[in-house]
């Protein structure tokens, strides 16, 4: 028997043993799922996912868009998702921002700065997240009431309804729009070979030259561009109000997500070689300059794989919300557990809603790094 025989033999063993192994997974799943029916139907549960057109009959803290108590359980759902989706995406922008700068920091030649940047991240990076968030939770309920509110300019409120901002005074349609035209805006100078500071004014550029056409456009006549807070009775009307549970979960998320990804942009910085630094430093570059030009497009190449991990953990660390009420995903449908019962259709709904989430994470990050190899001429 030759060679070639030999392996179509064992192409064919390898065959027919994979196609084994997926019959037999097959059928544990098929039976798991009629197993399930059984038990559901035994207790008077109706399986499968018309029980999304009924009413949930329940209220909750927080949303995105507008909510009723009679929402159907799909309704109810999508607002889940969308607030897991918003709060991760916020605190993945904060947490890389501070995340970099912090990592800059413990890299400085500076003591004072690498000494601070040291005790931040070992104390929010050993602390559990959700111990953080209960702390915050806790200093927030006790923060003084609205008539007695910590203030700043008499603009921005702190009280235990949470933190009252100014807000432009447009829809949230036109906030998205805007958004959108920054984000396809960013992308489209960073592929010009212009400097970071120029992007950076450009972009606050057009930030102003959109709010003067939005606000032209779409405010009222007799109403002002910007909403102000302002205290009426017991309460604050005007501007934007971020209750208390969105805002712990901001700050618990971001301090302890922007430790990690310090600690990543540390080691990418000393993955440079020290050779490059110290031509940079011949050739008469500053401390910034070298750092800009030199240390950090060398350390992205570093940063960037492990860097998409954090910001998948970060998505994921949104599911805390649960044990101070706030209304992600996770708490809905654990709310929806306990009022249908339908357990194992909730349960794929909050895996699959994961699974999409953090997959279009891994893609965006594979192209990220993708882009920033050095391509070979």
């Amino acid at each position: 028997m030759d060679a070639s025989e030999l392996k179509a033999r064992a192409n064919r063993r390898k065959l027919i043993i994979q196609t084994a192994l997926i019959v037999f997974s097959a059928l544990i799943v098929i039976s798991a799922i009629q197993s399930a029916k059984v038990n559901l139907n035994a207790l008077g549960l109706a399986s499968g996912f018309g029980f999304l057109e009924r009413s949930t009959g329940w209220s909750y803290s927080f949303s995105l868009i507008d909510r009723d108590i009679n929402d159907s359980y799909a309704r109810t759902l999508t607002i889940g998702f969308l607030n897991t989706v918003f709060l991760g995406s916020l605190t993945i922008v904060l947490s890389t921002v501070f995340g970099f700068l912090i990592g800059t920091f413990r890299d400085a030649r500076n003591p004072a700065l690498k000494t601070a940047a040291t005790v931040y991240i070992q104390t929010f990076r050993n602390i559990p997240l959700i111990l953080q968030g209960i702390f915050w939770y806790a200093v927030m309920i006790h923060l003084p009431g609205p008539r007695q509110a910590m203030n700043l300019g008499e603009a921005i409120f702190l009280s235990n309804r949470g933190l009252m901002i100014p807000l432009l005074n447009v829809s949230l349609t036109v906030a998205l729009v805007m958004a959108l035209v920054l984000i396809a805006a960013a992308f489209f100078l960073s592929r010009m070979k212009i400097s970071f500071a120029k992007i950076v004014l450009a972009l606050i550029g057009l930030s102003f030259f959109m709010i003067l056409v939005a606000t032209g456009l779409t405010v009222p006549a007799g109403e002002g561009a910007i909403s102000w807070p302002a205290l009426k009775g017991l309460r604050f009307e005007g501007g934007l109000t971020i209750s208390p549970e969105l805002l712990v979960m901001i700050i618990a998320i971001t301090l302890y997500g922007s430790a990690y990804i310090a600690e990543v942009v540390r080691g990418g910085l000393a993955e440079v070689p020290k050779g490059l630094i110290e031509a940079g430093e011949a050739l008469g570059l500053t401390q910034r300059a070298i750092w800009a030009r030199i240390k950090m497009p060398m350390a992205l190449r570093t940063i960037i794989p492990p860097l998409g991990n954090q910001w998948i953990f970060i998505m994921k660390a949104t599911t805390i919300g649960v044990a101070i009420g706030f209304s992600d995903l996770f708490y809905i449908v654990s709310t929806s557990i306990t009022q249908s019962g339908q357990t194992l259709e909730l349960i794929a709904i909050l895996m699959g809603a994961f699974l999409l989430v953090n997959f279009s994470i891994a893609q965006f990050i594979n192209w990220l790094n993708e882009s920033l190899k050095l391509k070979a001429h």
